[in-house]
């Protein structure tokens, strides 16, 4: 370390080290989100069984519009702040009192409509639910330029300490409040709470204080990313949302209640890989933009492991949905079946479509980031109507259905159009493991139709699916040369932390 005063700005340090801070980044963020994934299936299962399905649903008819609208608020500043090689004290303070103020104002706009969307979904309690929730707005509209800048700078067991802590203060609060007879508003209170501890925890550990805005800041291009940014994600939640909105509109919260548990069940875990793997690769790749062989080295291998850790593991649950339900929910729940069935089937392809907008994030491409959000949307809206005559079930199904046959399609050919990583690249990367997912499946589907498993208790039936899935995605895995590979960085990577990479393991060098 030299003995310069530290820089919350600067990331000239990061190239020194890359992979390692890397590879490490990743341990600690995998640790402490396989920590908060505990937490969230534990506390998604407790809450489950304190809780009816009415009061989920009630709180996920505004959570749908809560979550785009939170989109609307960071206006994709963090993202430009992460990306930007160089940035200035005047920039980021410009940015931040863009956020607060966005977020102040989508605050205001939530309580002055609160009346509406309860009159819309013909739910009166929606109304003090929507104007507490909207406290959300104005707290996380504080937070999101300093948690840019701890991305930006590589902290990672910073924020592995404030993710992991407040996920748990917030679940303990949600419990605590469930088992004093709070119904519904133990929610309400978890989803407020996570926020307001991560304000003070980012402020307490993050030295950075914003100063006055400034008119010359030069932020324009950084509006520009931002704007696109947030445009392709609002175009994701917009028809991820369709969906909740019109079942809880035409079926009422309880059957969205069902719905919201099984997806919350099944894309928790997704979540919890997709956030590290995001806070690692981003500010990695962007650092490597101008270096095209080793972005290209360096994208596929985050890539294939990424791959090779959930589509597997999906399979599995697609067809163990009811031993699932069984035994995380209880009988009551017998309903989110074929929800979790095909959130599974779906969950196949959602972390690769998602891990490809990484290509667009780290390259500067907005526009390509337009063009797949445009194509995604319509993709899933597509579905949600071809599947609602059908009920909800037929929704979900449809949705399973899109992610497999056009998402991911689609991702891979508008992601690998141009830049170091091609489509051919992309397609390959992830051959072994929907091979791998496929005989899991039907490993696991022989398995139960066998005289003496058809009647088997859930976590027997579980315990049986799950030692025959590892060995058939292993002996793939093994046979296929690439993942073989993948297989023996795996096991290389303590060494890689502690020491670096050999030449033949590098990956960011």
């Amino acid at each position: 370390m030299s003995g310069k005063p530290y820089d919350p700005l600067s990331t000239e340090h990061l190239q020194q080290d890359l992979t390692r801070r890397s590879l490490r980044g990743g341990l600690i963020a995998f640790g402490s989100q396989a920590v908060r994934f505990t937490a969230q299936f534990g506390g998604t299962v407790l809450l489950a069984r304190l809780l009816t399905p009415h009061a989920f649903g009630l709180v996920a008819m505004i959570a749908a519009l809560s979550i785009l609208l939170d989109l609307i608020k960071e206006l994709g500043l963090s993202a430009a702040t992460i990306q930007r090689p160089v940035i200035s004290q005047q920039q980021v303070s410009t940015l931040f009192w863009i956020n607060a103020c966005f977020g102040c104002l989508l605050a205001v706009g939530l309580v002055v409509a609160a009346p509406a969307i309860a009159g819309f979904y013909g739910e009166p309690e929606l109304t003090p639910i929507t104007r507490w929730l909207a406290l959300g707005f104005v707290v996380s509209g504080l937070t999101i330029q300093h948690w840019a800048l701890l991305r930006r700078q590589m902290r990672f067991t910073t924020i592995a300490i404030i993710e992991t802590g407040a996920e748990l203060l917030a679940l303990a609060l949600a419990v605590i409040c469930a088992l004093k007879g709070a119904g519904y508003w133990a929610l309400v209170a978890q989803r407020v709470g996570g926020p307001a501890i991560t304000l003070i925890a980012t402020w307490a550990l993050c030295p950075w204080r914003p100063g006055l805005p400034s008119r010359d800041a030069d932020i324009a291009d950084m509006l520009r990313f931002g704007g696109s940014f947030t445009g392709f994600n609002l175009l994701a939640v917009a028809a991820r949302s369709l969906d909740q909105v019109l079942i809880g509109a035409l079926w009422g919260p309880v059957v969205l209640g069902f719905y919201e548990r099984a997806a919350k069940l099944v894309l928790v875990p997704l979540n919890n890989l997709n956030a590290p793997l995001y806070a690692v690769a981003m500010p990695a790749l962007s650092r490597l933009e101008g270096q095209p062989e080793r972005y290209r080295h360096a994208f596929l291998l985050i890539f294939e492991k990424f791959a090779m850790v959930t589509m597997p593991p999906a399979a599995l649950a697609a067809v163990t949905a009811d031993w699932v339900v069984g035994l995380l929910f209880g009988p009551q729940w017998h309903q989110a079946t074929p929800f979790v069935a095909s959130f599974s089937v779906a969950a196949m392809a959602l972390p690769a479509t998602l891990a490809v907008a990484l290509l667009y994030l780290s390259q500067n491409r907005s526009g390509d980031m337009l063009r797949a959000g445009l194509a995604d949307t319509a993709a899933v809206a597509a579905a949600v109507l071809a599947g609602l005559s059908f009920g909800a079930v037929g929704i979900a199904v449809a949705y399973a259905v899109a992610n497999l046959a056009l998402r991911l399609p689609v991702a891979i050919w508008i992601g690998g159009a141009r830049g170091p990583v091609n489509r051919r690249d992309l397609a390959t990367a992830l051959l072994p493991s929907l091979t791998a997912a496929a005989a899991v499946a039907g490993s696991v589907t022989a398995l139960r139709h066998t005289g003496w498993l058809v009647a088997a208790e859930p976590l027997i039936g579980l315990a049986l699916s799950l030692g025959v899935a590892l060995v058939v995605a292993f002996a793939i895995f093994l046979v296929i040369p690439r993942s073989r590979r993948i297989l023996g960085i795996l096991r290389r990577l303590p060494q890689m932390v502690r020491h670096g990479p050999t030449p033949s393991s590098q990956m960011l060098n």
